[in-house]
């Protein structure tokens, strides 16, 4: 397991958008002087430029890896950014787009897959071409992506895990699935035994804004507005902190991140439902020097190294994170709150080297033991 970086900052324009304000990961840092301050946005990705050659000293006489994307123009847009794009060309690494109109047998050849587009028809034409050409690293398998689209299955994992000799222990919220009549919800929430507040996710991520919405119910009462299909989370208070744990193969690195205040008395007699954006994205940045030592104090090395392996093992994935939280008065009692699959990497200081060394990584042994991979 590699943790990459020391502390960075990063302020203004589009960062306030992303809503990061300070990414803290683990260990020593692999990045020269140079790699430390990271841009980010400020620049589209033209149409035109979306297929990337393998020019440049490293490309002229050999194209090592060509990586076939399909992914929407948003996710285009913020991932693969200019500097990403230079690192790439420096280490023979090709980006091209897959067209979507053509037979995926049609198109190529391809070392790499990456992908995030929703649809049985994708799905199907994906694990049509897996099954024809397995020597293709496809990032990830569909089948192991279709687990963390649905709030049910996401956490299940996560439950089952018995991460011992970890320095910490981690679990998910008590919740409850809701699919039927949104007035029945008061009488399912009383049989479960849930505690209030509530959080109310939908069930299912379907690429949207509206699926990453949350909102935030006080009594019972409420419920009734709520719009299923959900899943109803209770609420944890964990200081107004979340930790962001980006995991790209063997390589993890931690975001903190702003989340919801904590719960009072006062909170307690609210009535009524809050309606929450995409939380740690929308919210001011976490400004260490108004945490608790405590609150921002981040997750054991090794509890992140456990969990990130098990569940990279049980889910078949190498390109997620997590959304965690550290229960508000505990030095070791963790909470996973969603598993996101090829989350907003290019929010994630470094995120160019580590993404093209992992490409590296991935492709057949042949490309490893070329000198420019070294």
């Amino acid at each position: 397991m590699k943790f990459i970086g020391d502390l960075t900052a990063v302020r203004g324009g589009e960062m306030e958008e992303m809503g990061i304000e300070e990414t803290i990961a683990l260990g020593s840092a692999v990045a020269g002087p140079d790699e430390k301050k990271v841009v980010f946005g400020g620049s589209d990705v033209a149409e035109e430029n979306w297929v990337i050659p393998g020019s440049g000293a490293a490309g002229q006489s050999e194209k090592k890896v060509v990586v076939g994307f399909a992914l929407t123009k948003k996710k285009v847009k913020s991932f693969l950014q200019p500097k990403l794009l230079s690192l790439a060309r420096k280490k023979g690494i090709s980006f091209v787009q897959i067209d979507h109109s053509r037979p995926l047998s049609e198109q190529g050849p391809f070392d790499v897959i990456l992908h995030k587009l929703t649809g049985q028809e994708w799905r199907q034409s994906l694990e049509g071409f897996q099954e024809e050409h397995p020597e293709v690293t496809v990032l990830d398998p569909p089948y192991a992506i279709q687990s963390v689209y649905n709030r049910q299955s996401m956490l299940q994992e996560v439950a089952a895990l018995n991460l011992s000799n970890s320095y910490g222990k981690v679990g998910v919220p008590k919740q409850l699935v809701v699919t039927g009549d949104p007035f029945s919800i008061p009488m399912e929430v009383q049989k479960a035994g849930l505690s209030f507040p509530i959080v109310a996710k939908p069930l299912v991520i379907d690429g949207t804004a509206k699926s990453h919405e949350l909102s935030l119910a006080f009594d019972l009462s409420s419920l009734s507005l709520l719009d299923p299909p959900l899943v109803l989370q209770e609420f944890i208070s964990h200081g107004g902190v979340m930790f962001k744990v980006y995991i790209v193969g063997d390589t993890i690195k931690v975001v903190r991140r702003k989340s919801l205040t904590n719960v009072d008395e006062n909170d307690l007699c609210k009535k009524g439902v809050s309606r929450f954006p995409r939380v740690s994205c929308a919210a001011a940045s976490a400004d260490e020097a108004n945490l608790e030592p405590g609150v921002a104090e981040l997750p054991p090395k090794s509890l992140l190294e456990s969990l990130a392996k098990e569940l990279r093992r049980r889910l078949g994935l190498r390109l997620f994170n997590l959304d965690m939280i550290r229960k508000y008065g505990t030095k070791d009692q963790f909470y996973v709150i969603d598993i996101n699959y090829f989350p907003g990497f290019g929010k994630m200081p470094g995120y160019e080297q580590i993404f093209t060394d992992f490409l590296l990584k991935v492709v057949p042994n042949r490309y490893k033991m070329h000198p420019l991979c070294a």
